[in-house]
Order: C-alpha cells, then structure tokens, then sequence
C-alpha cells in the first residue's frame, strides 16, 4: 500500500500512516495531500481498521507544512485550489469516522499543525515546536487553521498564532489545548502504540458515535447538539456492542466488540 511519498504499515488494527519526505522535512505537496486522502479513503473503508496514527519520518518533523518551492510556483487560481485539495484532506481525516492519532514528532508548522488539528487526538514529543507562520510568508493559513484554532483553543489563541507567525513549545501547546498529550522523544512511539491499541480495542460504533456527536454539538446551539446525542444514545441500543459491552460489565468478563 506504500506510494512515492507514504508508508503504510498495518499492525492487526491500527493503521500507521508515516509521511516519508524527510529530506523536505516532511512538507507537503499536492502529491502527498493527494496520496494522504486516498490513503484515508481506503483506511475508512477497511472494517480491520479501527485506529489510524499520522506521522513523519526522521527525527527533526511532522510536517513542516506546505512545500513552499512547489506553492511559490502557483497561480492565484491554482493557489485556491492547492488550499481547498489541502481543506479537503483535513476533513477527510476529521470525519473518516475512526480515531486518528497524530504523532508529533518535531516540527508541525503551518500545514502539519493544520493537519495535527484535524485529528482526534495529538500525543506531541516534549521537543516538538508547533505554530501558523504563514504571515511570515505574507500569506494565512490556508489549510482550516483559522478555523480549527478558534475551536480548539478560543479566538485569542487564534489570533495571537496566526498574527504573530511565532513558534511554541510542547508544554504551551498543551497549556492551551493545542495538544491532548505530551511525552519524552522516548517514549512518543510507545505511548502511542498503547493509546492507538486501546483505542482499538474499543466499540468502534460508539466510538464514532461519540465522535460525531462531538463534531456535530461544536457546530450546533446546546439545544440541538443534546438532541443529537439523545439520539445517538438510543440508537446504540441497537448495536450487537452495546449488547456486548453490558453483558461483559454485568458479568466481569473483557468485552470483545466486533463493530456492528
């Protein structure tokens, strides 16, 4: 399943996706946005999959974001098109409707943090540094930055990042939201694996479930979005898990949940 610029490694049912253009710090061109989507697309679809984990290769990045000599090439028309393939891929990963870690191993600039904040959870190496320097650039965040940062750390996280095009480390990403988990270099690999595995190993309907209810209530008043989750709630009653999950707890034994 590996193509020119991704690795894609199954191990029983999680989906390591290691974007592999270390030489260009992991930036991301066409190419690889491109890739990533179908990658995602296929993920999705596949009923072995229950946990996906996106990261980079080599020590120094994530993704560094765009590859800005192919973007410095592009056409005003051209450009519009290269942030909406890149808005498209984040809500590809955001709505693929299973948990996708991201991997923070380094640097997560621009597109990279854009790509980070369209996943469930970002478990960051305390050496990551994470920011929108688009402005640096004379541009903005074209990948959903300004709009994933208001929801995940409030306006005036949005605008210090976005306006000031500065860094942060591991420590202030956490502080303010921007990541869920930090942990040593070290241990960032392990840590992972142990989250990605539970999370596998949990009722992927009710996964999804809460995940769009989360996603949907962000949009919504409170109204609406306590509607939606009454009934999600009652249609997981319908589910073999829900069957499943009660008669493990009521009987003390491990629940083994097969997604339907």
């Amino acid at each position: 399943m590996n193509t020119a610029n991704l690795l894609i490694e199954l191990k029983e049912s999680v989906a390591w996706l290691t974007i592999s253009r270390a030489e260009k710090l992991n930036a991301l061109n066409l190419a690889t946005i491109l890739e990533l989507n179908d990658a995602i697309e296929q993920l999705k679809n596949n009923a072995q999959v229950r946990t996906i984990v996106i990261t980079g290769s080599g020590p120094k990045a994530f993704i560094a974001g765009a590859d800005i000599a192919e973007m410095n090439e592009l056409s005003p028309i051209q450009a519009r098109d290269f942030s909406k393939s890149g808005q498209d891929l984040m809500l590809s990963i955001e709505r693929c409707g299973k948990p996708v870690i991201a991997m923070i191993n380094g640097f997560a600039l621009g597109g990279g943090l854009e790509l980070a904040m369209a996943c469930s959870i970002r478990i960051a190496s305390t050496q990551a540094k994470l920011g929108q320097p688009e402005v640096n650039l004379g541009l903005i965040p074209g990948f959903g930055g300004t709009q994933r940062l208001i929801r995940l750390c409030g306006k005036g996280v949005a605008l210090d990042l976005c306006l000031t095009g500065q860094t942060i480390d591991a420590e202030r990403a956490l502080a303010i939201n921007l990541v869920t988990r930090i942990t040593t270099p070290e241990n960032l690999h392990s840590e992972t694996e142990k989250l990605a595995t539970h999370l596998a190993g949990l009722a992927p309907l009710a996964l999804r479930g809460v995940m769009d209810c989360i996603h949907y209530g962000a949009e919504s008043t409170l109204e609406i979005g306590l509607d939606y989750e009454s009934q999600m709630f009652g249609l997981l009653f319908s589910t073999e898990d829900k069957q499943t999950g009660t008669q493990a707890f009521l009987s003390r034994q491990p629940a083994v949940f097969k997604g339907k």
